[in-house]
């Protein structure tokens, strides 16, 4: 037998530890190398970890949902052994892994059955949601239930089979399951779900963010007529000549960077007692994905073209909705945009992600009546709100960086000649 060590990889040094999520193969199951054994969810990213070398997974050191830290053991592969078609059937009632009996002893509580069962995390899961293994969908082998199947079938509003339905007048809360502690709560359900790393770490920046920074939000309002007549006329060849279509947020990026080039404080940060002036231009883009909110970085976007711009979003965000960001796409920035116009928004106040000193919250798009030289007429109007830390940035500072922003989008001929 020779057995290889699988290893937590190494976290970013800002991170102390992160929770191992579902393993997609059991102990006994051949596996090749570089397939993914694991995916570990950090504050930040989650992480895959690929089978240093091929054969058998030998044992399974840490279950789905620990907590390990880097460089930890948490499965050994038998580069010289054999799968065995019976070892992933037995692993569940075998009585080896000390989580085994309690597992069992869940799953029978959810009502599973021996050819129904439930995985130790899973089967935890069905309890406190009072599920039952057959009002899940299994998608491990031979049909077993993995925590991953009873996450989604609760986030599809799935309810225990003895349920009364609520009356047609008065539709269930979506995506919540009565409890088994309460199992009477009649049409007021509620569930209980701890934070995943990610949703935890964004709650404490944003509370360190407003107890550290003097957060003051100043508002402008843009004609977003002359971009929209811009991009309608070259959104042909540009996606010809570039393979991505011509969005609304480089205009934004390339406005942003225009503003800062003007006013550099709104650029820089807070050390200490100190003020840091970057003399580049790192642009946070906020994009929403399953996990929650993450920031990716536009580094050096004042070097960007409008088809680079628009070809890094496109990337980031498929990366996020897959959950293949890593830590370096997301660490450091300079500034933020956030756009809430993607989701209908009208008007918000964005939150400084620090150490950054400034963000702009771009917001839907909509037709509204304007006064122009006296006359009243329809422009298609955005709303602009840029919050920005007072220690270090004045109301005078903000108030021409947002009006800056504002000219080079109702006149984008400012960018070309930086005007």
């Amino acid at each position: 037998m020779s057995i290889v060590e699988v290893k937590v990889p190494q976290l970013s040094e800002s991170v102390a530890e992160a929770t191992m999520l579902t393993w997609k193969k059991k102990a006994g199951e051949a596996v090749a190398v570089d397939e993914i054994l694991i995916e570990i969810e950090t504050d930040k990213v989650v992480l895959e970890v690929p089978a240093p070398s091929a054969g058998v997974l030998a044992e399974i050191v840490q279950p789905d949902g620990a907590t390990v830290v880097a460089d930890q053991l948490i499965a050994k592969i038998d580069t010289e052994g054999k799968a065995s078609a019976a070892a992933p059937a037995a692993a569940p009632a075998a009585a080896p892994a000390p989580a085994a009996a309690p597992a069992a002893a869940a799953a029978a509580a959810a009502g599973g059955s021996k050819s129904d069962v439930a995985m130790p995390a899973a089967a935890k899961l069905l309890a406190d949601n009072n599920l039952k293994t057959s009002d899940v969908a299994g998608t491990g082998k031979d049909g077993r239930v993995t925590k991953g199947d009873v996450l989604g079938a609760v986030a599809s509003g799935a309810k225990p089979a003895a349920t009364v339905a609520a009356p047609a007048a008065k539709p269930a809360l979506p995506q919540v399951a009565a409890p088994a502690s309460a199992p009477d709560l009649g049409e007021r359900p509620e569930q209980r779900v701890p934070m995943s790393r990610l949703r935890a770490r964004i709650a404490e920046r944003l509370l360190q963010s407003q107890s550290t920074n003097a957060i003051l939000t100043t508002f402008n309002e843009v004609n977003m007529a002359p971009v929209m007549e811009l991009r309608k006329r070259f959104q042909d060849s540009f996606t010809k000549e570039h393979g991505v279509k011509l969005g609304f947020m480089s205009f934004f990026v390339k406005a942003a960077v225009h503003a800062l080039k003007k006013y550099p404080v709104i650029n820089a940060s807070v050390d200490g007692n100190d003020i840091l002036y970057h003399g580049y231009f790192d642009i946070g883009i906020a994009v929403g994905s399953p996990r929650g909110l993450v920031v990716p970085i536009l580094r050096n976007a004042d070097q960007m073209s409008f088809a680079d711009i628009e070809k890094k979003i496109a990337e980031y965000g498929k990366k996020a909705q897959d959950g293949k960001l890593g830590i370096e796409e997301m660490t450091g920035g300079t500034f933020s945009i956030s756009n809430g116009g993607t989701f209908g928004s009208m008007l918000s106040t964005p939150i400084i992600n620090p150490p950054q000193s400034a963000i702009l919250g771009v917001h839907a798009t909509k037709d509204r009546a304007v006064v122009e030289n006296g006359q009243i007429v329809i422009r298609p109007m955005n709303y602009l709100a840029m919050s920005y830390d007072h220690r270090i940035i004045d109301g005078r500072e903000a108030v021409l960086g947002l009006v800056a922003m504002k000219e080079a989008l109702e006149d984008p001929s400012r960018l070309l000649f930086d005007i």
